[in-house]
């Protein structure tokens, strides 16, 4: 087993709660993915993600995105028709109905629907049964289930389209550490990472707090704040050597694609060092990252094969061992029972 940088088994955290067994971002979600009492180790995240968006009223809340047709009720509200309307955000033209324009009390009528139910169709029984929770209500259970088993769980919150919300006077930076720093996180090592796609905020809040901070880096594009300011770098820049030490001058990892890592042919197949080998040809991210000091957490693992490379359908678990393998820190999962089973099995 390849030694990562902290010499301890990765990560697991549950990537929107357990996302695979209920809706994103609902309670039922994590709560699910969390540790239970005589399990704390073996079964459950040692964190769970929310991504954060606002209210009207200043509120953070838990949504893939500020529009949200695609995760709940909402076009089934007649009170709520005329408020669809299109936005730009992040440089993309958006149909549909967005937090930004509802009240705390006004989301709260609404009921989480699963996102992608033509491949989870057994999520579906819970639409129309579960809340949008709020980040304080998420604090709330976090604390709970630690108590319970006597253990931290962590969180590992995003912020969504920072320059977006922050263009529109609703920045989510300061509620999101007032809300941290009200709930005791505080200093280096609390169970908590904040992350983001984009690179400003993250550098704003290093001069702001010494909680750890999560440079994310996909695979394509570049951050949006860098669109807007013109500046030519794209992520795939930013996963270079010289771009990841001057990640650590303001992040503790990176949260990266897992195609970075181990890029995928337009078939979907692995590539491999040479035609006739069986192995798998991984980039040098790894070491260049723990070379600079960064943590490298890995997104997004998931069971359904429509996600999975075409070596390992069928076989989710191959695909989790080919990662730790390779010295990753972490992983986000949507099946956090799968990925701590492996890790169980590979770290005895």
């Amino acid at each position: 087993m390849v030694k990562n940088f902290t010499g301890k088994p990765p990560i697991i955290i549950a990537h929107r709660g357990a996302s695979g067994y209920r809706p994103e971002h609902t309670l039922a979600a994590y709560e699910l993915a969390m540790p239970t009492a005589g399990c704390a180790y073996a079964l459950g995240a040692d964190y769970i993600e929310p991504d954060l968006v606002s209210t009207k009223d200043c509120v953070l809340i838990a949504r893939h995105e500020n529009e949200i047709s695609e995760t709940t009720d909402i076009a089934n509200h007649a009170k709520f028709a005329h408020r669809r309307t299109t936005k730009i955000i992040d440089g993309e033209s958006k149909i549909g109905w967005f937090t930004e324009d509802f009240t705390l009390a006004e989301l709260k009528t609404l009921r989480a629907k699963e996102r992608i139910g033509q491949l989870r169709s057994q999520n579906t029984v819970y639409d129309g049964l579960l809340e949008i929770p709020t980040l304080q209500e998420i604090i709330d259970l976090v604390k709970r289930k630690s108590a319970e088993i006597n253990r931290a769980i962590g969180i590992y919150p995003e912020t969504k389209h920072p320059t977006y919300f922050q263009s529109i006077g609703l920045a989510l930076e300061a509620p999101l550490l007032a809300t941290l720093t009200a709930n005791g996180y505080q200093g280096a090592n609390a169970p908590v990472f904040i992350q983001s796609f984009e690179v400003s905020n993250l550098q704003d809040l290093s001069t702001k707090t010494d909680l750890p901070l999560v440079q994310l880096l996909n695979n394509r594009g570049k951050p949006y704040d860098f669109v807007v300011s013109g500046d030519e770098r794209t992520y795939v820049d930013l996963a270079t050597a010289s771009g990841l030490k001057e990640i650590a001058k303001y992040g503790r990892a990176v949260g990266i694609h897992k195609n970075l890592l181990v890029p995928r042919d337009s078939s979907g197949k692995l590539r491999r060092r040479k035609a006739a080998c069986r192995q798998t040809s991984p980039t040098s991210l790894v070491i260049d990252a723990h070379a600079a000091g960064l943590l490298v957490h890995v997104w997004t693992f998931r069971n359904e094969d429509y996600f999975l490379p075409l070596v390992f359908q069928g076989n989710p678990e191959g695909e989790y061992e080919l990662f730790f393998n390779l010295g990753v820190d972490g992983v986000f999962s949507d099946y956090p029972d799968t990925a701590c089973a492996v890790r169980e099995n590979l770290y005895k």
